[in-house]
């Protein structure tokens, strides 16, 4: 397959939806940028990348950041899950209601207060669940300068009155172990890492290759995996997990920055951006990108 000639039709493609939807506001250092930018790459098995349009520059990558927390979570230690559940979760990603409803306990991990506790169950093990996160994708993406962006750390920093709410929800409940204040502070700086397409399909990589790392160990086990996997495809894309699956047939974990990452098991990953969001908090242009190159290549998990 002449993956240069598909990532060119598919950015042929969805070139009328780039600089749809609205940029995340709501968070002020996102609100400035600009949404006519558009990007993908595709890492093979074998370490090859491909890309199109702007696949090289850096974007926040947001609640992508969840599922790396993830991996090294379970990397560490199966028991995560006793803590924290695996099934969608039908509200708002930082919904109060839900956790007092389930008595602490949060739906998955990748709403924020299921990353809040991935977040400690991580720092528990590393001492620092951001700075972890951040020499992970460094490794795996062969890229020793990915950064922090301290313009996103200090504007979500300023505004993170409800994840505070959260940890401190969470800690009243006996399921954070750490300051809540201290795991805010790494769960925002894990989320403030600013990564380009072509370095995050590298990064992700692994959950393509049944948990295999760039140098050839192991990171997350094949069953860990094929697990983690799974619960991208029913919850990693807020509440459109269920339209993702439709359209896209592909696990994925979507960020408010535009970002997404997919994996295609055994095949590649991809990674896209578009910071244009839809209602739902995923990247219009993204998700039409993905769901062309599925089409073009019949890559699917269905």
């Amino acid at each position: 397959m002449d993956m240069n000639r598909v990532l060119a039709e598919v950015a042929d493609e969805v070139a009328g939806h780039i600089g749809e939807g609205r940029v995340a506001n709501y968070i002020p250092a996102l609100a400035s940028v600009d949404p006519r930018q558009f990007g993908i790459a595709v890492a093979l098995p074998d370490g090859t990348s491909y890309g199109v349009g702007d696949w090289l520059t850096p974007f926040s990558m947001q609640s992508i950041s969840k599922l790396f927390t993830l991996s090294l979570a379970l990397a560490s230690d199966n028991s995560v899950w006793s803590r924290v559940g695996r099934e969608p979760s039908g509200s708002a990603f930082n919904s109060l209601v839900q956790l007092e409803y389930e008595n602490g306990l949060p739906r998955n991990p990748f709403i924020n207060a299921g990353a809040l506790v991935v977040t400690d169950h991580l720092a528990g093990h590393v001492g620092d669940a951001a700075d972890a996160v951040l020499q992970f994708l460094r490794t795996e993406s062969g890229n020793a300068v990915i950064e922090f962006d301290q313009a996103v750390v200090e504007s979500e920093a300023s505004h993170s009155q409800r994840n505070l709410a959260l940890a401190h929800f969470l800690a009243s409940y006996g399921n954070l172990h750490g300051d809540p204040h201290n795991i805010v502070d790494q769960y925002i700086r894990h989320c403030a890492i600013a990564i380009s397409c072509r370095d995050l399909a590298l990064a992700g990589l692994f959950l393509a290759c049944h948990g295999a790392l760039r140098d050839g160990s192991q990171g997350p086990s094949a069953r860990q995996t094929k697990r983690i996997n799974a619960v991208m495809l029913t919850c990693g894309t807020y509440d459109a997990a269920g339209e993702f699956a439709y359209r896209v047939g592909l696990p994925g974990k979507s960020g408010v920055g535009g970002g997404i990452l997919a994996i295609c098991p055994g095949r590649c990953s991809i990674a896209v951006w578009g910071p244009g969001l839809d209602e739902r908090g995923n990247s219009v242009a993204g998700v039409a990108a993905l769901d062309a190159f599925t089409t073009k290549t019949g890559w699917s998990v269905f």
